[in-house]
């Protein structure tokens, strides 16, 4: 078969696979230790975990990536190259093959040391890291590697279990059930019925019966148990913009950090279709692939990662290991931390109307990725909201769509930054309607078919024929889990914080000695983005304190 080349690939080769000089090789040794492979031997085995980050010294190793018995070459390594990307970062289970074309001299790096290696060479570890990233770039555009998912498209769990891996950052694909043939040999080959779809088949060759996230993480091997006999300096609860900020600045400074997320990485901001207006990117990123650059940088300096996970209850911790808080997470599993950072954010506000569940996953979506993107390419879409998040995704979508109908209670001017509405106004299939609400939603089997909405000054009704909704009408925070916790929050559920809570707490401090808030979920922050990474910052001095006072900490 022709080999799939990613554009990544074919634009930034020497990057992505660079030879390292004589003196580079030398630098590195001290990280790793020698192994021998003989010709043929597989040195790496897509679903498993690899020894770590494989330096060739000798030799020639074929690297392929493989899905549904087929194997699809991605290059030949030689002396000087080295086997590896992101997975080997985290000691995550690899996602392509490796195999020895000839006897092969190596120095192997396990992850633990590769991390040490980028720290301590900053210049050779830099080049390494830019290597590792693009690799998995080129891997997540080939969609050949990682796990498979067989079923209809358009099909509201297929939807889902796309859109998490999209958001986790894992390669993967998605077979159309009734028209792709190797979509149709799996289901013979496994004996599916239809109705049990959609299916997905993991790199390590388990085959799932539409997986919840957190099964499909612990598959793919995302999601690890948590170490029972750890204590951490810091667990931090959310992984947002604030809470990889404070886990970048707090394991760059000497602390044991455990990041914990319900959903993936990103929070809100991971669904910005593209942000303009924060500071260095004069051209603008995409939300996800900002909060993609903090997520790796925060395993480059040693965060432990449990995504998907959710933190059930904050307690005080029985014991006489010095961790002060017991987080009791999923499947039973508990955090021990000496100090706990709330970065919860805030989760989406839903519509109030009777049957919007009966469309939700299907039609009705709360992302603007490329995902929905395609789902409805060529079509009439409608979408609520008029904050900076709805404006970026109208811009985004009205790229991929026919018309984008954006819906409003009131003048974008009053909650949107300028320039984006400017950019609405330039775009010839964007209709913005306002002093409007949506009444109600019509269709069968969780598709839509019908939208109407009302004009609050003259009541008239408007019906359009309308299969996809999108809905960014702002947030709740998310502090549910913090009921039976002894957190003070205010009228709206926001964490309070400071010394107006309890006396002598610094201005992030919760009223629990030892707990921090942080980002949209804290009472009286800024809800932007550059203001989370600010107080992600800003709270590693307050832990530090704290530390040092309490005992514990680097």
């Amino acid at each position: 078969m022709t080999p799939t080349v990613s554009p990544t690939i074919a634009n930034r080769h020497d990057q992505m696979f660079p030879i390292l000089s004589d003196a580079d090789i030398e630098r590195m040794r001290r990280f790793g230790e020698a192994r021998a492979y003989a010709a043929g031997e597989h040195m790496v085995t897509a679903g498993t975990v690899s020894p770590g980050l494989i330096l060739v010294l000798s030799g020639k190793v074929d690297i392929t990536q493989a899905g549904l018995g087929l194997s699809e070459a991605i290059i030949t390594y030689g002396a000087g190259n080295f086997i590896g990307e992101l997975a080997q970062l985290s000691n995550r289970p690899s996602l392509v093959n490796a195999e020895a074309v000839e006897p092969v001299e190596a120095i192997v790096i396990p992850s633990q040391r590769l991390r040490d290696l980028m720290v301590q060479e900053a210049n050779l570890g830099e080049r390494v890291m830019r290597a590792l990233i693009l690799r998995r770039v080129g891997l997540l555009e080939s969609g050949i590697s990682g796990p498979i998912i067989v079923g209809p498209p358009g099909h509201g769990d297929v939807l889902r279990l796309q859109g998490f891996l999209r958001r986790s950052g894992l390669p993967h694909r998605a077979l159309d059930s009734d028209t792709d043939p190797c979509a149709k040999t799996l289901i013979e080959r496994f004996h599916v019925d239809p109705h049990h779809l959609p299916i997905v088949l993991c790199p390590n060759g388990k085959l799932m019966h539409n997986p919840g996230e957190t099964e499909l993480a612990r598959c793919t091997g995302l999601l690890r148990p948590v170490d029972a006999d750890k204590v951490y300096d810091v667990a931090i609860v959310g992984a947002g913009p604030a809470g990889l900020a404070a886990a970048v600045y707090a394991a760059s400074e000497g602390l044991s950090t455990i990041v914990l997320d319900c959903r993936a990485f990103g929070g809100q901001a991971g669904a910005s279709a593209r942000i303009e207006n924060y500071l260095g990117f004069p051209t603008g990123i995409t939300g996800m692939a900002l909060m993609a650059r903090a997520y790796n940088q925060a395993q480059k300096f040693g965060v432990e990662m449990v995504i998907p996970d959710e933190a059930k209850l904050l307690g005080a911790a029985d014991d006489a290991s010095g961790a002060r808080y017991r987080l009791a997470i999923g499947d039973g599993e508990a955090v021990r931390t000496r100090t706990v950072v709330i970065a919860s954010g805030a989760r989406y506000r839903r519509l109030d109307v009777a049957n919007l569940a009966q469309f939700e996953g299907t039609s009705v979506h709360y992302w603007a990725s490329p995902i929905e993107g395609r789902l409805c390419q060529g079509q009439e879409v409608a979408l609520v909201g008029a904050g900076n998040s709805a404006g970026q995704a109208a811009v985004y979508l009205a790229s991929q769509v026919r018309k984008v109908t954006l819906l409003a209670r009131r003048g974008l001017d009053d909650t949107m930054s300028r320039y984006l509405v400017e950019r609405i106004e330039a775009q010839p299939n964007i209709e913005v309607v306002t002093e409007t609400e949506v009444e109600a939603l019509e269709g069968q089997d969780g598709n839509l078919d019908q939208l109407h909405w009302r004009n609050q000054a003259s009541g008239a009704v408007t019906t359009r024929p309308i299969r996809h909704l999108f809905l960014f009408i702002g947030a709740d925070p998310n502090t549910d889990w913090l009921a039976n916790c002894n957190v003070a929050l205010d009228a709206k559920g926001f964490v309070r914080t400071g010394p107006d809570t309890t006396p002598g707490h610094g201005p992030m401090e919760t009223s629990r000695s030892g707990v921090f808030a942080i980002g949209d979920v804290r009472s009286g922050s800024v809800k932007r983005v550059a203001a989370a990474v600010g107080e992600g910052a800003q709270v590693v001095a307050a832990l530090h304190s704290y530390l040092a006072q309490n005992g514990g900490g680097a």
